[in-house]
């Protein structure tokens, strides 16, 4: 059995569960804030679309009100667990950029490629040619969430540099 104790170089070891709890509450926060961005500017204030927009208009007034509903429900669920973690002393801020990013990002390829395009519950606007429109949001959304994956990945793999070059209990060198 491995001593806790032990230097390694691995990187996936350095994704401790800690590690992995802040990443998930970070990208939690990401997806709210950009459901938020999505219904506040494509929703209300440039009034592309609803989030349902296969039926009535009070349908689509609906949907977007349960819209914000889970995104608010997204945002504080992952506040609590960042503040949770952060009482137990974890802190990573490159590692939580990368899951706030890496949320952000994943929201919105998964609304660009799902929403709009699988189940078609709306597109992003109407009566235009969508090649642009879709090649930009779901382009934006991929780039951002690659950012946060590499932010993720540099992250671990200086903890796992940290920990290699420590004499020290890992753990206990590096940002949790």
């Amino acid at each position: 059995m491995d001593s806790p104790w032990e230097r390694t170089t691995d990187v996936e070891t350095s994704a401790t569960p800690e590690r992995r709890q802040l990443v998930m509450a970070t990208a939690l926060i990401g997806v709210g804030v950009m459901a938020a961005v999505d219904e506040i500017v494509f929703h209300q204030l440039l009034g592309w679309h609803h989030f349902y927009d296969r039926s009535t208009p009070e349908i689509g007034m609906l949907s977007d009100g349960l819209l914000h509903a889970a995104e608010l429900v997204a945002l504080v669920a992952g506040v609590f667990l960042l503040i949770d973690l952060r009482d137990r002393g974890v802190s990573a801020p490159v590692l939580a950029w990368g899951g706030f990013l890496l949320g952000a990002g994943g929201f919105q390829v998964v609304d660009g490629l799902i929403d709009h395009k699988v189940l078609r519950v709306h597109q992003i606007r109407y009566d235009v040619d969508l090649l642009p429109y879709d090649l930009t949001w779901n382009g934006f959304g991929l780039l951002v969430a690659l950012v946060g994956l590499m932010l993720i990945r540099q992250s671990w793999s200086q903890a796992a540099r940290r920990s290699e070059s420590s004499p020290v209990n890992p753990r206990q060198d590096e940002p949790r």
